[in-house]
């Protein structure tokens, strides 16, 4: 169930925390990142914001996403596709964001996963 708090700055999420996957048993990775990309400073100068991915390892799906920041609740939407659909994070790879653009933050999202 995807959910956001209109909070300064504002708290979007969808699917699982860390600690629900974990509690379920699953093999997660997490990723965590600063939104700092180039569609970012469009939102607003020195823009500051954080994104945590909670990835099922085993399935290669995403489990949970959680954006803080200034507009996150704008990136919530695919976040929850990627979620619901379980979506195989080598299929997101082909979903190219715009740019520059929040959706920037998904690709570095998956460069990170990769790299870790």
């Amino acid at each position: 169930m995807p959910q956001v708090v209109f909070t300064d700055p504002e708290v979007a999420s969808v699917g699982l925390t860390e600690a629900q996957a974990r509690d379920a048993g699953l093999r997660i990775r997490v990723v965590d990142l600063p939104i700092a990309v180039a569609g970012s400073t469009i939102i607003a100068d020195n823009y500051d914001g954080a994104v945590r991915m909670v990835v099922d390892d085993d399935r290669g799906v995403i489990v949970g996403l959680t954006f803080v920041g200034q507009d996150t609740a704008e990136l919530l939407h695919a976040a929850t596709i990627a979620v619901v659909g379980e979506v195989p994070l080598a299929r997101l790879w082909h979903a190219v964001p715009a740019y520059p653009t929040m959706s920037e933050v998904w690709l570095r999202l998956l460069e990170a996963y990769r790299a870790g």
